[in-house]
């Protein structure tokens, strides 16, 4: 559904009903003050939020008269006295809700972004009302009988295609949200979706608010030896805003993995900083995620089972490419032996490395401990290939890796321009706005650039949308890559890390699948399609942040803007499946512990999470005490307060395709106009208008091979069949 709504409204319309009672047209629409920035259609251009004016203060009235008005249309629509058509019930329900959808879609980007005690406090209130509203029109009787008749007839009504597939998605769409449940059925699937967006909402502010409180204080600078000077400039800054100036702070990121882990010389301090990213919301404090995730998991179990699923993840998966959990699981047990071997081979070397490192000094050696294994893993690496994460980071400039990085190869490839708008408001100044035009000159979107971390914004990246594109509504696409790089001091250059400009490169294959959009309905807009299958596009433009003439065009030094050295380039490509073993190995141990918790049938009682994760990663083959998940449960936030429950697995999914399709580029020439034109027009611009496999056949000719990943990876085919993933 495009939106999601409000308080007031609910126990009148929703929860004072009996659960098949019909869609009430409730009372008028509540007078939303013309001041208020969401009562009408941005004037902007594109269309695009008024950030400049919008305040706090603003949200709930438009919440509620958004609301109020998509539940007059949509019964309008269920008591229309004309026969079912196309045109007054599925098209009519494309065009509801727009006011809901506005205020929705800027309240939730600031809720990830830029976040503050008044949105989280409204979060949690409007958390259940939204999914009453919703439950309200999916589980209307006489909406869904006017879907159904038309599901019915849908070989009689001459669709076009776009059209055809639009109608089969709504009808499953009631029928996945409960419509043919009786009563009873109704009224406990409303209670267990209100219970379970709250819990979601309380494990996502949990867990930015224990991050926060979870950074490590260091009051010697001699504590940081080993960390680059810009690093340790970031972490003064971070302390000053912490309220802690004078000292030196280390923020949190999202993984379980802290890149200073890699840099840190002192011992201790890497033991600090990994238990206090291991232990987020694990604490037995107020932020405590243990109980919050265990009984999203019991509720997910019960609710599959009200809709007829074995599992959570059998309901989840029958809507992905890959159909079934047992798919998923073929493919993760087929490649952990192999990369649990490899990380295992790994461990031995990085201990032999301590071992010399304690004779060399004199003293006695230690065992590897997770919060040694990157320290040591770069010493291998400087070793065998000569070069650090140190050595590359005064070639990844931010700015010049955005300017002469990313919109260089969307020229190159794509025939794209970009001018940046400084007239065109933004929810912080830090925020970049730039102006997407195609090749013939003429306008195609908006791109918002938010990059920095701050104590304001959740983990992690992503891309969003905040206008979707669809001919049917005249929205032209605009959309935001946010990231999390450390915030340099004033005057001082942002210098990236390998892992942050692949980042960079990945958002930004998103942000692309959303400006390339080309359809009819706003439910296929830009990245609306299944969830191992979003990943591949981005995924996929991740390839050109090493292509030879990319990376010569950024890659260059941030004081003397002299090019990488082509023998460091040679290095950085020699060393890229460096430490597969423990990559691939941790990736595999969070998807499968996503299966595990997504796995439970109903029925089962209350997980106790400190016993049930150990076990389910040795049941997995995958409990190497060297090597954690990449997210362990509690902060485990894409799995329990985002969208990828039992799809964690999607990055290796999707990497299948994504390694095909870069042996595509390169057999077709790579960075070449023609090739970027032809993935855009058969894939990229498509969104969710077709099934996903289908789309990949039309781009690529025939059904993906696997032979391409497996040498990305260094594996045999009679060893694994998948693949891990940088993220």
């Amino acid at each position: 559904m495009k939106s999601t709504p409000v308080a007031t409204l609910i126990s009148a319309l929703t929860l004072g009903a009996c659960a098949g009672a019909p869609l009430s047209p409730g009372p008028e629409r509540p007078a939303l003050s013309s001041d208020n920035p969401f009562a009408a259609e941005s004037s902007l251009p594109y269309r695009v939020p008024a950030f400049d004016r919008i305040r706090d203060e603003h949200y709930l009235p438009a919440f509620e008269a958004g609301m109020a008005e998509e539940l007059l249309e949509t019964a309008a629509i269920a008591a229309n006295p004309e026969p079912p058509s196309f045109a007054n019930t599925i098209e009519a329900m494309e065009r509801s809700g727009q006011l809901l959808s506005r205020v929705s879609t800027v309240f939730y980007n600031l809720a990830s972004s830029n976040t503050n005690p008044r949105i989280q406090a409204l979060e949690q209130t409007l958390a259940p009302q939204l999914s009453a509203h919703g439950d309200t029109i999916y589980l209307d009787a006489a909406l869904y009988a006017r879907v159904r008749t038309l599901f019915e007839q849908r070989d009689a009504l001459q669709l076009d295609p776009e059209s055809r597939r639009l109608l089969e998605r709504y009808h499953t769409r009631f029928v996945r949200a409960g419509a043919q449940l009786d009563d009873a059925g109704k009224m406990r699937l409303r209670a267990l979706n209100e219970e379970l967006s709250t819990l979601t909402t309380t494990f996502k502010q949990n867990l930015l608010k224990d991050g926060n409180a979870s950074a490590v204080i260091v009051d010697a600078v001699a504590e940081l030896d080993g960390l680059p000077a810009d690093a340790v400039s970031a972490a003064a800054e971070a302390a000053k805003a912490l309220g802690a100036e004078g000292r030196w702070a280390l923020q949190l990121q999202l993984p379980t993995g802290q890149p200073a882990l890699a840099q840190l010389r002192n011992r201790e301090l890497r033991q600090r900083l990994f238990l206090a990213s291991i232990n987020r919301g694990n604490r037995g404090n107020e932020f405590d995620n243990r109980d919050v995730l265990a009984r999203i998991a019991q509720l997910r179990a019960e609710r599959a089972g009200l809709l007829g699923y074995s599992t959570h993840a059998a309901y989840q998966l029958q809507e992905q490419t890959a159909r079934t959990p047992d798919a998923v699981m073929k493919m993760l047990r087929e490649l952990a032996p192999p990369a649990v071997a490899n990380a295992r081979e790994e461990a031995k070397l990085l201990q032999k490395l301590i071992n010399a490192e304690a004779r060399k000094a004199g003293q006695p050696p230690f065992t590897l401990a997770p919060w040694d294994w990157a320290y040591y893993s770069e010493q291998l690496r400087m070793q065998r290939y000569d070069f650090d994460e140190s050595q590359l980071k005064p070639y990844f400039e931010l700015n010049r890796v955005l300017h002469d990085g990313l919109l260089y190869f969307a020229n190159r490839l794509y025939g794209l321009t970009f001018k940046e708008r400084t007239d065109i408001p933004t929810y912080l100044p830090e925020v970049r706005v730039f102006e997407v035009f195609e090749a013939d000159g003429s306008p195609l979107g908006l791109f918002y650039a938010d990059y920095y971390a701050r104590t304001s914004k959740r983990g992690g990246a992503w891309m969003n949308s905040l206008v979707q594109q669809s001919d049917l509504l005249g929205g032209r696409p605009v959309v935001v890559n946010n990231l999390n790089i450390p915030k340099p001091p004033e005057g001082e250059p942002a210098l990236l890390t390998m892992d942050e400009v692949n980042t960079l490169f990945h958002e930004f294959g998103h942000a692309l699948h959303g400006l390339f959009s080309k359809v009819r309905y706003p439910m296929f807009s830009g990245t609306a399609v299944p969830r191992d299958f979003v990943e591949y596009p981005s995924q996929v433009h991740e390839m050109w942040a090493l292509y030879p003439e990319v990376l010569a065009n950024y890659a260059r030094h941030y004081q003397t803007g002299a090019a990488m050295p082509q023998a460091l380039v040679d290095r950085v490509k020699a060393a890229e499946t460096f430490n597969q073993g423990y990559t691939t190995t941790e990736y595999l141990a969070a998807s499968l512990l996503d299966q595990a918790w997504h796995q439970l049938s109903g029925g089962e009682p209350l997980q106790d999470v400190r016993r049930f994760e150990p076990d389910a990663l040795r049941a997995a083959g995958v409990d190497l005490e060297a090597v954690p998940p990449r997210y362990r449960s509690t902060y485990f936030s894409h799995i329990f307060a985002g969208g990828y429950s039992a799809g964690y697995y999607s990055y290796i999914w999707s990497e299948v395709l994504d390694a095909d399709t870069v042996e595509w580029f390169r057999e077709q020439g790579g960075l070449k106009r023609e090739n970027g034109e032809h993935f855009r027009k058969t894939l990229l611009s498509r969104g969710g208008s077709e099934e996903a496999m289908v789309l990949y056949r039309e781009f690529r000719g025939r059904d993906p091979k696997i032979e391409p990943l497996l040498e990305r990876r260094g594996l045999k085919a009679s060893k694994a069949k998948g693949a891990g993933n940088r993220r």
